[in-house]
C-alpha cells in the first residue's frame, strides 16, 4: 500500500450474510454490477490503499484487494472495525475509513468531510442519524475497541459514544442508502437511472 498522509487506508466490511436480501451482500447486483464494485469505484480515488473484510472467498479475488477475515468471527462491523485497524496498522497507516458493502452511493468528498474534522473518530451523520459504520478511525483507538469487544460490545454506536466519536453532517441522506432488502435494492436501482 502506498503510504499518502493525506489519505487513509480504507476498508469495506463485507463480512454479513445479507440474509434480507438472499445472500452475500457484496455480490447483489445493482446496475449489472456487484455493489462491493460500486462501493469501490466511490472510494478508490479517495483513499492510499483498500482492503475487504470478510471470510475469504474465491469470489472476490476478482477485485485484487487483501480479504482480512475478522480476528475472532461473530463480533459484527465491531469486528470488522477493529480487523481494519489492525491491517492498517501493520501497513504504518495512521488512518484507516471503514465502510459499508452495502452502501453505492457514498459521497465523492467522504474522506475530505471526515479528515476536515480533526477528530480521533469521525463518524458520518445524516438528518436521518448516525451512519457508525462509515467512520474514519485513528489506528491508536484499537487497544479501545479490543476492550469494549472483549467485555461483550456488539454495537457501534455504543462503542463510538464510550469514545466521543464526532459526527460530521452531510446534507444528502440517500448518498449513505444501505440496501438491505429488495425494497432498498429497487430504490438503488431507481437512483442509478437519474
Amino acid at each position: 500500500m502506498t503510504t499518502d498522509a493525506a489519505r487513509p487506508a480504507c476498508v469495506i466490511l463485507a463480512g454479513g450474510a445479507g440474509r434480507r436480501i438472499g445472500g452475500r451482500k457484496a455480490f447483489v447486483v445493482l446496475g449489472e454490477r456487484p455493489l462491493i464494485a460500486h462501493v469501490i469505484d466511490r472510494l478508490a480515488p479517495q483513499v492510499a490503499g483498500m482492503a475487504i473484510n470478510a471470510t475469504p472467498d474465491p469470489a472476490l479475488d476478482e477485485f485484487g484487494l487483501p480479504v482480512l477475515p475478522d480476528e475472532v468471527p461473530g463480533r459484527g462491523p465491531l469486528g470488522g472495525i477493529h480487523a481494519a485497524m489492525d491491517w492498517a496498522a501493520r501497513n504504518g497507516e495512521a488512518r484507516v475509513l471503514t465502510v459499508s458493502v452495502d452502501t453505492p452511493f457514498l459521497p465523492f468528498d467522504l474522506v475530505q468531510r471526515l479528515s476536515a474534522s480533526g477528530a480521533r473518530a469521525a463518524i458520518a451523520a445524516t438528518a436521518d442519524g448516525l451512519h457508525a459504520t462509515t467512520g474514519l478511525w485513528s489506528v491508536d483507538l484499537q487497544p479501545s475497541l479490543l476492550e469494549a469487544l472483549d467485555g461483550g460490545a456488539r454495537k457501534v454506536r455504543d462503542w463510538t459514544a464510550s469514545i466521543a466519536a464526532e459526527a460530521v453532517m452531510f446534507d444528502d441522506a440517500s448518498a449513505f442508502l444501505n440496501v438491505n432488502t429488495a425494497e432498498d435494492l429497487r430504490q438503488a436501482e431507481a437512483r442509478l437511472l437519474r
